[in-house]
This record gives C-alpha cells, structure tokens and sequence, in this order.
C-alpha cells in the first residue's frame, strides 16, 4: 500500500453548509457556471485546502468568449508544499534553486538575463530510498510583459465591445492601452522586482505537480498564470481573503461584499453603510480606470447592493456615472 493510500483516512473531507457554499461563489469562485463550481468544491475536497482561508481559489479567463473560456484552480507555493507533505513522502530539498544565466540576454524584458530555474523536490520510494523530482521552467515561457511607452500611454478602443448583458458596460467599446513615443516591453509586477523569487517559485511549483499528480494535477501557482495572454476575470485581483471574524459576520444579510482597492481584504459593509462609503469613494477616485475597476471587480457586491437597497444604489450609480465623465473631460 503506497504512502498516499495509507493516509488518505486522516485527510479531512469537509462538507460546506448551504451558507458558505454561497460564500465561496460569491468570493474566491465568482463567474463559475454551476457545474464549473461544482468541480471547485470537489477540488477544495480532494486536495485538502481551505477556501475560506484563500488556501485556494478559481478564475475565470476569457468569460465572455464560450469557445476560449477557461476555468484555472489557483493555490500558492505553500499549499503546493502542505499538499505533498500531508503524504509523508516528500521533503524539500536542501541546496539553492539552481539558475542558468545568459548576459547576452540582458535587456528591458529580461534585466537578470534569466534563462532558466531548476528545483528539485524530494519523494520517498517503496524501496525507503529517496529519488528527485525536478520542476524546470524557462523566462521566456513564463515571465509576464507589459508594453509601456516613453511618453507613457493613452486608452484608444480596441474595436470589440462589451456583451449586451454587462451589468455596467452593455455594447460599450473595450478600451486598450496604446504606447505613446518609443516602445518599451519589460516584465511586470513582481516579475520585474524578484525575477529570481519569481521563476523558482514557478519551477517548484512543477516539481510538485510532477512528483504528486494525483493530489496536484489540475491545481496551479498564480506565478505559472501570470504570463499567460489571455483577459483575466476581474476576480484574480483579490489577493486575500477575510479573516474569520469577519467570515463569521456575513452569514447576516445586512452585509456587501467590496473589494476597495487591490491587494486589500473583501470588506464586508454594512447595507446601511453602503451608499456613504461608496459615495466617498467614487469621489475620491483619480482617474476612470481606477474607477472602472472598482465597478468591474465588485459586480457581484454592487448586485447584492441593488436587490437590498435599490434606492441607494441607483444614487450610487449616477454619482459613479457622473463622476466617469467627469473624469473623461
């Protein structure tokens, strides 16, 4: 009997109650069919993470295109770690991820001339021997780009149009950036910062999925995401999730779920409290993209907040539709 069988009893299946299923896809499975979040739920089950913990989460690329739509189950590098683990067969290994390094590569969208990271991963077999499991994953394939212009960038149409049944957009055209001056490619977010962080954490996460398929097929990092070419549903931007207490609050149904700012925890506000803070926000906003992807993200939230307030939430709209022109001038 392999390690994984054996263990298999002490891994706890957890049953979600009526209520926190309906958290779950209203938060870290937002724009999922009902067969895709079907198969999320039994995702979380099999491979022991805890949603509500943002151990793992879904995203929807390409929502709005049936015959490109895509639906990716996301955790990071510690739940890849915590999964192998809970199989006793496996232990990290001991030297520095390696990296192979070009300089003729150096350049704006490669400024470590990176090649490639190679991690190595540990799993004990039947023999009580120790084998490696080796993750490998090259720049070129995984960095994520961004084009950015000397004069910086102007928004211009891109000549397809948002669907009829947008909440907000309905047959508006998509905007796209447009480099102004020379053309610049280099990697974003992190990717530019830890470029080495980075790509082995991408590396490792191969290694894992190598090593423990039958746990981690299906499951990837968000570094392995990041440089795919493909429209990302507004949900990927929430980079956690509630703590408890606050997990526990919003079983009440005087609560919406708003997402301010990226990077931020959900804040679940209360309905009588909504339509101020909304207000104060739109506001404040500085330009119309910060403003469109409040509204884009929180579509789920600003729902909730129409069917329980509709007053309110009407005067929230023309005060963010007002505010969109104002900010367009």
């Amino acid at each position: 009997m392999s390690n994984v069988v054996a263990l298999q009893p002490q891994r706890a299946v957890r049953d979600y109650s009526p209520s926190q299923l309906a958290l779950i896809r209203n938060t870290v499975a937002k724009d999922t069919t009902a067969d895709e979040f079907d198969m999320f739920v039994e995702v979380c089950k099999r491979v022991g993470l805890d949603p509500f913990r943002r151990q793992i989460y879904c995203v929807v690329y390409n929502k709005d295109v049936p015959d490109k739509r895509r639906v990716v189950f996301i955790t990071a590098i510690d739940g890849f770690r915590a999964v192998a683990a809970r199989n006793r067969d496996y232990r990290p290994d001991d030297q520095e991820t390696q990296f192979e390094i070009d300089q003729s590569l150096v350049g704006p969208d490669n400024p470590r001339g990176l090649v490639k990271a190679v991690v190595r991963a540990y799993k004990l077999a039947a023999n009580g021997e120790w084998h490696p499991v080796v993750g490998t994953a090259y720049w070129s394939e995984f960095a994520p780009m961004k084009e950015d212009g000397t004069e910086g960038f102007e928004w211009v149409e891109s000549g397809q149009f948002w669907p009829a049944d947008h909440p907000t957009k309905a047959g508006k055209p998509k905007m796209r950036k447009k480099a102004l001056g020379e053309s610049i490619r280099q990697p974003s977010g992190k990717w530019g910062e830890m470029p080495f962080v980075m790509l082995a954490k991408v590396a490792e996460a191969q290694a894992l999925r190598k090593g423990w398929p039958e746990d981690l097929s299906g499951v990837y990092s968000p570094e392995e995401l990041e440089g795919m070419q493909i429209d990302e549903s507004p949900t990927a931007l929430i980079e956690q999730h509630q703590t408890q207490k606050r997990l526990e609050r919003v079983h009440a149904t005087n609560a919406v779920p708003i997402l301010w700012k990226a990077g931020e925890p959900i804040e679940y506000v209360p309905v009588g409290q909504m339509a101020d803070r909304a207000l104060a926000f739109i506001k404040e906003a500085e330009s119309v993209v910060q403003l469109e992807w409040w509204t884009d993200t929180n579509v789920g939230g600003l729902r909730e907040f129409w069917a329980l307030a509709p007053t309110d939430a009407l005067g929230v709209k023309k005060a963010r539709e007002a505010r969109l022109a104002a900010l367009a001038e």
